[in-house]
């Protein structure tokens, strides 16, 4: 199984970004964790950041007929984007929505999620566990 995870803007400024939130792990501890997921699970995972919206759109777009599942952790353009909405509707590639805090105990603009309406699972406030569980849910639902 082929996933693709996609992280938006600032995901690689963890550990650095407002760790009283976002915990004190860096962006380097999220890829290791994807590494060693992908190992042991026996999976192919890759994985792209990007703070620019178009960027993760065309990422998204050229997932098409790669890619068995996508996660994504849109960040701040979870709030904000429907081209991302768009684009993942485009390609009809099973997805799971991550984000590292619980969005729904933050602000209000936070609990808005366009990338969410088409998503079918979401998973919130795991920290960078969630990634895993997103991951772990799309092998067994689609292996």
């Amino acid at each position: 199984m082929n996933i693709l995870v996609i992280n938006g803007p600032n995901i690689n400024m963890l550990g650095i970004r407002e760790p009283v939130i976002y915990g004190k792990q860096t962006f380097a501890d999220l890829l290791a964790l994807l590494e060693t997921t992908a190992q042991e699970e026996g999976l192919h995972i890759e994985q792209f950041q990007s703070n620019h919206e178009g960027a993760i759109v065309d990422t998204i777009q050229a997932a098409y007929g790669k890619f068995d599942g996508i996660v994504i952790n849109p960040a701040a353009y979870t709030h904000t984007s429907v081209a991302i909405l768009d684009a993942l509707k485009a390609v009809s590639i099973p997805a799971v929505e991550v984000h590292i805090s619980d969005v729904d105990s933050r602000e209000t603009f936070r609990q808005i999620s366009y990338a969410g309406l088409y998503c079918e699972k979401t998973i919130k406030g795991q920290g960078l566990d969630g990634y895993r569980q997103a991951i772990l849910y799309l092998k067994q639902k689609y292996t």
